[in-house]
Parts: structure tokens; C-alpha cells; sequence
């Protein structure tokens, strides 16, 4: 983390000397005790003085900035009482225990006001990470290995994010995102469209940000092609109806992008600028085909009654076959593939390289429909991606990217694929052609 070095080592004194000023102070008395708690006071909160970043930003470096001078400050202590106890032992063990006692609790309390302050405000450590640190954290030794890989961590995401609101700020006047035509961000199958929880991540935030103006398809979260099509169709309309915006671009993921090349034969280029799939399997999962023919029949419609019966508890009415079968690669082989007339049409594609690279379910998925389909991204195999002006990313190091990077799902910082920007030079794509 930039620029912290010199407030980690002033920190990380001022605590060492409240850590260990039991001895000093039973002679410098009332005086001296004042100065140490000043210092102490100061140590905890001078971290979050004079940054100029977001707040969730200013309590993850005041965090890392507090366990890097824990780490220091605590070795310091641990050496300073290892002495001690040769200077006091046996005759002054008590002096030495209460030593100890005032140093340990001041230690804890700058380990807790760090470790509070990432466990909150950090996106980047994860539940994973945050589980994996509560269960370490009562295991001598290993509890150090986990702390360092915590500091890392955020130490990383603060770099990374301020590194990205600087680039923001440098463009804001450009409005490079501000496309002649309004984007709309059509979701997959299995999903929704909610306020509080984005399915495309902190994608929009940063499209709107660089001047995008931004719609949601709303389309639901299982039907057949035909019936989100026709959804996707009317909310075209209305938005052009409403706004006067002409014509609309669409950005859709996965099942979302079979939705929208069926609103387009609906709708036409009246409404519609430029169709963008992601990672959408326009000619089937070979996997679907397989699972539906040779799983038996009172199960599928089991698990679809319950799918469907969760949904309209919410008030949802939902088709988890229709949604399912219009995915397998017979569905799509009848629907085929040609592009919409008038439209700019164009595709982008992943691939994970290993199944532990992607999140649960991906995990799971990536090896059933690679044994079925070969290369995937954890759903959808490389083969049936191609659709238009088709681009396919290449994969940064041994990971991938999976299908749910591809939406920021996990809203995962991952190296060598900023998804955020990945979607910034698309609509940037859009504007320069017009659209």
C-alpha cells in the first residue's frame, strides 16, 4: 500500500511505548502516564488522517495501517518483555505480570480496531477469507500466516481502487461511457433485476460514472426464449416511449442473450442500436441435452416445482423447463444463430482454465459440460459462444474467467482482467460507432 510506511513506523512506536510503559511510568508517574495515552489515542486514529479517498477506502488503509504496526509494535513488545523477565524474575514476577497484562490489552485494542475496520470495510476479503481468518485466528503460528495474507489482501484492493478512481477522476470530462443510444443491461437465467443486490456487480456504478446512462431488462428470472423476448420487447418500448431516447443498447449475459435476439425479431432496428452477448451459448449446452434425457422425470419436475414455488412466493411466476430446454443445443439448433438485420451484433466470450478457479456451482458445472462440450467457462462452452463480431478474451495466467466474472459476480478483483474496465472500453466501443 502507497505511501503508508512512514505513519505504519510512527504508529507502531507510539504503541510500542503504551504497550510497555508500565515500568517507565511507575517512575515517571501521573506526567508520563498523560503522554503515553496521548500517543496511544493518537496511534489509533492517525491512520485516517489526510486521505484523500473514499471512505470505504480510508477505513481499509486505517486498518492495514494498524496490523502492520501490531506486527511491529507486538514484536517489539514480545523482545522487551523477554528481557524484562530476566531483570525481574524471581523476586518481581508480579511487576513483570502486570507488565505483560497492560501490554497485551494495549496491543489488542490496535488489533481490533484494525481488524474491525477490514472486516467491514473490505470487499475483497470475502466470506471465505473473513471465515478462513476467525478459524485461524485461534491457531498459534498459522494465525500470523493468515493475518499477513489479510493485510495483503486489502493492502492490494486499496492500491487497485484508488489506483481506478484516479483514472475516473483524469477521464470525467471525457464522458467516454456517453453513448448516442441508452444502455440496457439484460440479466441471465436464475436471476432478477434487483436494487440492493446488482446482478452485474459494480459494472453499472462504473459505466454511469464515465457518463453511460443505464436500463435494466427486467425480464424473469425463468421462461422460455419467446416469453422473456416478448418482456424484453415491451421494455424497449417503454423506455424509448418514455425517455424519447430513439433506440436502445443492449449488453446481455448468458440466457439473456437468446432473450434479446428474440426481442429483436420482435421489435427490429426501430428500437434496437446494437445487441452485446456475453458469455451467452448461442448454439446450446450439449450438457442441458443430456441431464433432461437421462434424468428421470419425477425429478426434473421435482426440482422445477420447487424453483418455481420459491419464485412465486415472492411473487414471481416462474417456467424453470421452458428456461432450461430452450438452452440445450436442439432448442438453439431450431432457433439458429443468424444475426438481426440492421443491428450491430456482436459477442464476447470467456474461458476458465481449471475447475477450482471458478466459484460454487462453477466448480461443479465446469467439468460435466467440458467433458460434453470441451473448453468452458464454467456453464458455457467456448464453441457456442460465437455470435457477430465475436471477441474472445484471452485468459490471465492459469485461472480463467469464469461466466460469473464475466458479470462481476463475485465482485472479485482479479489479476490481469479488470471486468469493470473490460465493460468501460465496450460501451466506449459503442460510442465511437455511433451507437
Amino acid at each position: 500500500m502507497k505511501g503508508t510506511v512512514p505513519i505504519t513506523l510512527i504508529c507502531a512506536v507510539f504503541v510500542s511505548a503504551a504497550a510497555n510503559c508500565f515500568m517507565p511510568v511507575r517512575t515517571g508517574g501521573t506526567p508520563y502516564a498523560a503522554l503515553i495515552a496521548a500517543l496511544f489515542l493518537l496511534a489509533n486514529v492517525l491512520p485516517l488522517v489526510g486521505q484523500r479517498v473514499r471512505l470505504r477506502l480510508r477505513v481499509c488503509r486505517h486498518g492495514v495501517v494498524c496490523l502492520r504496526a501490531f506486527l511491529i509494535s507486538a514484536a517489539v513488545s514480545l523482545a522487551y518483555h523477554i528481557v524484562l523477565a530476566f531483570r525481574l524474575f524471581p523476586e518481581s514476577w508480579s511487576l513483570w505480570l502486570w507488565s505483560a497484562i497492560i501490554c497485551i490489552s494495549v496491543e489488542a485494542i490496535l488489533f481490533w480496531n484494525g481488524m474491525i475496520s477490514v472486516y467491514c470495510a473490505s470487499v475483497q476479503l470475502g466470506i471465505r477469507h473473513r471465515v478462513i481468518g476467525i478459524v485461524c485466528g485461534c491457531i498459534p503460528i498459522l494465525h500470523l500466516f493468515m493475518l499477513r495474507r489479510i493485510i495483503r489482501t486489502v493492502s492490494t484492493e486499496v492500491d487497485f481502487e484508488t489506483e481506478k478512481d484516479r483514472l475516473n477522476a483524469a477521464r470525467a470530462g471525457s464522458r467516454v461511457c456517453a453513448t448516442r443510444y441508452p444502455i440496457l443491461l439484460v440479466h441471465g437465467v436464475f436471476f432478477r433485476d434487483f436494487r440492493f443486490l446488482n446482478y452485474w456487480g459494480r459494472i453499472p456504478a462504473e459505466l454511469e460514472r464515465n457518463g453511460a446512462k443505464i436500463y435494466y431488462g427486467n425480464q424473469p428470472s425463468a421462461a422460455s426464449v419467446n416469453d422473456c423476448g416478448i418482456e424484453i420487447a415491451e421494455r424497449i418500448r417503454s423506455i424509448v416511449s418514455d425517455t424519447g431516447c430513439g433506440k436502445v443498447n443492449i449488453i446481455a449475459h448468458s440466457k439473456g442473450g437468446l432473450d434479446c435476439r428474440r426481442a429483436a425479431e420482435l421489435i427490429g432496428p426501430e428500437y434496437i442500436a446494437s445487441i452485446t452477448t456475453i458469455n451467452t451459448p448461442h448454439r446450446g449446452c450439449e450438457f442441458a441435452d443430456y441431464l433432461l434425457n437421462k434424468m428421470p422425470d419425477a425429478l426434473v419436475d421435482k426440482i422445477a416445482g420447487a424453483y418455481n414455488s420459491a419464485l412465486k412466493g415472492f411473487g414471481e411466476e416462474a417456467d424453470f423447463i421452458s428456461a432450461v430446454r430452450d438452452l440445450t443445443a436442439e432448442s438453439c439448433r431450431a432457433r439458429g444463430d443468424s444475426e438481426i438485420e440492421g443491428i450491430y451484433c456482436q459477442s464476447v466470450g470467456s474461458e476458465l482454465k481449471k475447475a477450482t478457479s471458478g466459484k460454487f456451482p462453477l466448480s461443479f458445472t465446469y467439468n460435466l459440460v467440458k467433458y460434453f462440450d470441451g473448453p468452458n467457462d464454467g456453464l458455457v462452452s467456448a464453441s457456442s459462444l460465437r455470435w457477430g463480431e465475436h471477441t474472445f478474451l484471452p485468459s490471465p495466467g492459469r485461472r480463467g474467467i469464469s461466466h460469473g466474472d464475466m458479470v462481476d459476480l463475485n465482485r472479485e478483483n482479479i489479476e490481469g482482467f479488470d471486468v469493470r474496465e473490460f465493460y468501460v472500453e465496450l460501451v466506449n466501443g459503442l460510442k465511437k460507432r455511433g451507437l
